[in-house]
């Protein structure tokens, strides 16, 4: 299972940045637990925050701008709910070893830091597009079925809707750039 969530997580930060695909991430297969999941919810959401500040400062795009702050109110109001959730249920986030969503945030970041005008925008449009379908796959098909406690299982079905409205605005602002 393990194997899936890295793959994912590490290609959903960088599938169209180049530098890392999905084949070429290995790791033991492991179950996970759901102090690794809060990590990975926590990690995702400080990392889409993180991707909107960059680029609420780096767009002249007005689209952008908006959905760069979206994105970041949006992702804050979500972390802090997994924060608050993980505090009262006593569950200490645990990322998995060798955190490749850590490393490919990284990466990510220093392409999108690289490029400006509407490379930039393009590519931290795509960047959105990509790393919240894996996110949505990710929830899907490793995260819900491995996570044992109802109360973050509702949080992740809750949550969901949201990650596939920004992919769509990502999308569609996407396919509007001229």
């Amino acid at each position: 299972m393990r194997t899936s969530i890295r793959r994912l997580v590490a290609y959903s930060s960088l599938a169209t940045l180049g530098g890392l695909s999905a084949a070429a991430v290995g790791a033991q297969s492991k179950a996970i637990d759901d102090a690794t999941i809060v990590a990975i919810f926590d990690a995702a959401n400080t990392y889409d925050i993180e991707a909107g500040a960059l680029a609420e400062k780096k767009t002249k795009n007005h689209d952008i701008h908006e959905f760069a702050e979206m994105l970041q109110r949006d992702h804050k109001a979500v972390r802090q709910q997994g924060r608050d959730l993980a505090a009262s249920l006593k569950v200490t986030p645990t990322p998995p070893a060798d955190f490749a969503l850590a490393k490919a945030h990284a990466d990510a970041m220093a392409k999108l830091r690289s490029l400006s005008g509407p490379a930039f925008d393009r590519a931290f449009l795509q960047n959105e597009v990509d790393f919240h379908n894996a996110v949505i796959n990710a929830v899907t098909t490793t995260l819900l079925p491995a996570t044992k406690n109802a109360q973050l299982k509702d949080l992740e079905t809750k949550v969901a809707p949201a990650f596939v409205a920004h992919r769509d605005r990502a999308q569609n602002l996407l396919n509007n750039l001229k």
